[in-house]
């Protein structure tokens, strides 16, 4: 039996700048929307919206009550995060419909080893690390796994092809991707290129006309830039 993963949230009634206090409570401003429902600003407690985002990711039913109400199934179908501390800052959620096919990003999860990297010293490449499909709710996977051990060397690549998905999923990503490789190691040559210092020559009275440059530009910013 798969467990249920549960999230509370309140009517929100602060709008625009209001939803600062809101933020300062420690609550996260969200939106409800989807198949059955009016649009609907919620406030969700930050701690458990982050615990059950962690959790749950954007593939993973959640059961969503609201004031104490009948819980709705949804997913949690974009986040916005701050920047300085990546803490969630807003959050949507989408009523899904259980017999109605939906879109997904489905993360991809490496297993097994490979030759190349641990006995040619060659390095792995990833190129990506989702895939988009589209199915029903209930039949969406929680990841799709990725065996590198076929990657025993430097020609050999795994590509969106390669995936072994369900048969009550379809795969919307083109299959031509290439997902990951292993890159053999650099030569001493190349290191040696790549650890070289970085010298700047400048040509004999470049550096005057630079400078003279600089103060033209300074000369002509905005008085807003100024400020």
């Amino acid at each position: 039996m798969v467990d249920v993963i549960e999230l509370a949230a309140q009517t929100r009634e602060a709008r625009g700048k209001q939803v600062k206090a809101v933020r300062a409570e420690g609550n996260v401003p969200a939106v409800l929307y989807g198949h059955g429902v009016d649009s609907q600003s919620l406030s969700v407690g930050q701690r458990n919206l982050t615990k059950v985002f962690g959790v749950a990711g954007s593939n993973k039913m959640v059961a969503l009550s609201i004031d104490d109400g009948k819980p709705y199934n949804v997913m949690i179908h974009d986040v916005q995060t701050d920047s300085r501390n990546g803490q969630i800052i807003h959050a949507d959620f989408y009523k899904v419909k259980m017999n109605e096919k939906i879109k997904a990003e489905i993360p991809l999860h490496i297993v097994g080893e490979s030759t190349a990297v641990y006995k040619l010293e060659g390095s792995l490449m990833q190129s990506l690390s989702t895939v988009e499909v589209e199915a029903l709710p209930a039949n969406l996977p929680e990841n799709i796994e990725v065996d590198i051990s076929v990657l025993d060397d430097f020609d050999k690549a795994i590509h969106v092809s390669d995936l072994k998905i369900p048969g009550n999923v379809e795969l919307l990503t083109e299959v031509s991707e290439l997902i990951a490789k292993v890159e053999p190691p650099r030569s001493d040559e190349e290191m040696e290129e790549l650890e070289a210092p970085v010298v700047d020559e400048l040509a004999e009275g470049e550096e005057g006309e630079v400078g003279e440059s600089t103060d033209d530009e300074s000369s002509d910013k905005p008085e807003a830039d100024k400020e």
